[in-house]
């Protein structure tokens, strides 16, 4: 399938920027079922100083803004050809060691509403065990937008019982890890189906399972990723992947409010 993608982010800021600098993660990889065709990055308001390879293999830009705007936009498109691997990524690669997918983070801490579920469901590190985590995950976390934010951790997600799919992506790698399993985040996107524009990009989560490596478990949707997914990075949890983050500063060195406004089209 060749899937056609726009993401356009805009922050509007409420004084003219002194300094910022950001950091882009919004390429998407060309491995696991996909190849890249084309993408570009444009930015208005600023320009990339360079870019690299992090420890995840992910493609990094690191975009300098311009002295006294107010409005920066990132607008990236491209085209990508996808076809269904059953979720199938296989063999780990990367800077990063596998052990260090089992490592907890600020995100993914296992508190007692995890430590329950991790109990009650039992989880075996195979497809079929992956499968039954998720959908116990969906039974206890019903998918409500507006209810939690990017900075809530995976028990606050749990103690609400609501959440969107990067809750559910960091339930489900804190209960993995807490049972020994190698689990990491995806950022990407989804073509929805009777839906082309969209306000976010999709998260969900990949376990690495013994003799097929990496694969890959959409809790939200309850499904193992096919050929309507992209992949664009991996990490730790969401801090690792976000699609932009940085620092940023307003006359002085003060802190600046900032807008942000989000517009994604996938498209086959």
């Amino acid at each position: 399938m060749l899937l056609t993608i726009s993401h356009v982010t805009e922050y509007l800021y409420s004084d003219p920027v002194s300094y910022a600098l950001q950091q882009l993660r919004v390429t998407p990889k060309s491995r696991g079922g996909q190849t890249v065709k084309s993408w570009d990055t444009q930015i208005s308001g600023g320009a990339v100083q360079l870019s690299y390879e992090d420890q995840n293999n992910n493609h990094v830009q690191l975009v300098e803004i311009e002295p006294d705007v107010s409005r920066v936009e990132v607008r990236s498109t491209g085209q990508v050809e996808t076809s269904d691997t059953s979720g199938i990524i296989g063999v780990h690669g990367g800077f990063s060691p596998l052990w260090m997918f089992e490592r907890s983070t600020d995100l993914t801490l296992a508190g007692p509403q995890i430590r329950k579920l991790a109990q009650d469901s039992r989880p075996e590190n195979t497809i079929t065990g992956m499968h039954a985590l998720s959908a116990a995950i969906l039974d206890n976390v019903e998918y409500v937008t507006e209810t939690t934010h990017s900075a809530t951790t995976a028990e606050q997600a749990m103690k609400l019982r609501t959440g969107v799919c990067q809750d559910h992506t960091h339930i489900f790698i804190s209960v993995c890890r807490l049972s020994g399993i190698p689990a990491r985040y995806v950022s990407g996107y989804l073509m929805m189906d009777g839906q082309t524009d969209q306000t976010a990009s999709h998260a969900w989560a990949e376990a690495h399972l013994p003799d097929l490596g990496w694969v890959g478990f959409d809790v939200s949707n309850g499904i193992s990723p096919d050929e309507r997914y992209v992949r664009v990075a991996t990490g730790l949890d969401y801090q690792e992947v976000a699609p932009i983050k940085g620092v940023r500063f307003g006359p002085l060195g003060s802190e600046l409010d900032e807008t942000l406004v989000v517009s994604i089209r996938v498209e086959q």
